[in-house]
């Protein structure tokens, strides 16, 4: 999980003055998975965005899932 330390309440807050707040919270991810040995094999980032697409925390941040194969369509 990458929490950034600005707050936005969800995506539909960022505006394009957090690109590098954004980029960092990128780049972060994929330290995160090189980190757990997920790199390799393949990773995923969400972002959850509001009551339906299953934001529970109003404030942004980046999962990352990986460590078994993830199926498409997600959910």
């Amino acid at each position: 999980l990458v929490i950034p330390k600005k707050h936005i309440t969800t995506a539909n807050d960022m505006v394009a003055e957090d690109r590098e707040t954004l980029g960092q919270m990128l780049l972060a991810g994929q330290k995160v998975a090189a980190l757990k040995g997920i790199d390799q094999k393949g990773y995923r980032f969400v972002m959850n965005t509001g009551q339906d697409g299953g934001q529970s925390v109003y404030h942004i941040h980046l999962h990352v899932l990986g460590g078994r194969p993830l199926t498409w369509p997600p959910g």
